[in-house]
């Protein structure tokens, strides 16, 4: 069965916090939510300007919280790149303490990601066997906690669909799966579609982002990942790949959630609701 939640990130632009957020999955029925951790305190989110957890704040609070409106954690959103040197001495640690808060909230998957850059002075032989190193740390987490590992398409690796073809079969992990983005994937230059088929058993989760025809001409195929979608879902360039994809994944009977990622004033969230539901139907 496929639901629909989104991220609270779509606040962060707007300086919201996971508060307003949640009162707005709420307002529109959405079953799931997803959020980005802090590994700390950050004075912006401790002011309530930000929409993520903190690593350190308790997490049965936050389940009882969100237990109380009637909401599921699709996923957690630990995406600092991993892809590299600096994902062996900040990603790899960050990871392990995601999948710990996750297994206490009961989230079943904690999100990671590259970064928007290929790694300075790193061949990409390199930086997959770092990469390899790096991951085996995480999944014996995950092994022990019972947690996905997701891989998000967002940079020039994870958007190389031979890298992550040779990355998933050197694992053949269970626990090591795919978020797939819509809008990640078509700045990058793939044909969504295409990509989501070609890795449909690893995905386990959904991003949904649009693209605005602007923000398309001036980057697509230079850029390989966007923070969330300017327009609503269904408002853009990518609306007709979105369509396909999601009804791809209903014909092949898959069992996840679209997590709606869009700039979150109110109007573009009901619109993306909307348009995602009419596809539901």
């Amino acid at each position: 069965m496929i639901h629909l939640g989104m991220h609270t990130d779509n606040w962060r632009a707007l300086s919201g916090n996971m508060d307003a957020a949640v009162k707005t999955a709420v307002k529109y029925g959405l079953s799931h939510i997803e959020f980005g951790v802090i590994h700390g305190q950050y004075f912006v989110h401790g002011l309530g300007y930000e929409p993520s957890a903190s690593l350190q704040s308790n997490p049965r609070a936050l389940k009882k919280y969100l237990d109380a409106h009637g909401l599921k954690v699709s996923q957690i959103d630990a995406a600092y790149p991993m892809m590299g040197p600096e994902g062996s001495v900040f990603g790899v640690q960050y990871v392990q303490q995601a999948i710990r808060f996750a297994a206490e909230i009961g989230c079943p998957i904690v999100d990671t990601t590259d970064g928007a850059q290929k790694t300075a002075g790193y061949s990409d032989e390199d930086v997959f066997r770092i990469t390899c190193m790096n991951y085996q740390q995480c999944l014996a987490w995950a092994e022990d906690y019972g947690v996905t590992i997701n891989i998000e398409t967002h940079g020039p690796y994870t958007n190389n669909g031979d890298f992550m073809e040779r990355l998933f079969k050197h694992f053949d992990s269970e626990l090591l799966r795919m978020n797939f983005d819509t809008g990640n994937s078509f700045i990058a230059g793939n044909e969504p579609l295409d990509y989501l088929k070609r890795f449909r058993k690893y995905v386990s989760h959904a991003h949904i982002k649009d693209v605005s025809k602007e923000l398309a001409a001036a980057v697509r195929g230079e850029d390989t990942g966007i923070a969330c979608s300017e327009v609503p879902i269904g408002g853009g360039v990518n609306s007709e790949n979105i369509r396909r994809c999601v009804q791809f994944l209903k014909e092949s009977d898959w069992n996840g959630v679209l997590s709606i990622e869009c700039y979150g004033a109110d109007q573009n969230i009901k619109a993306s609701i909307d348009y995602l539901r009419g596809l539901l139907k």
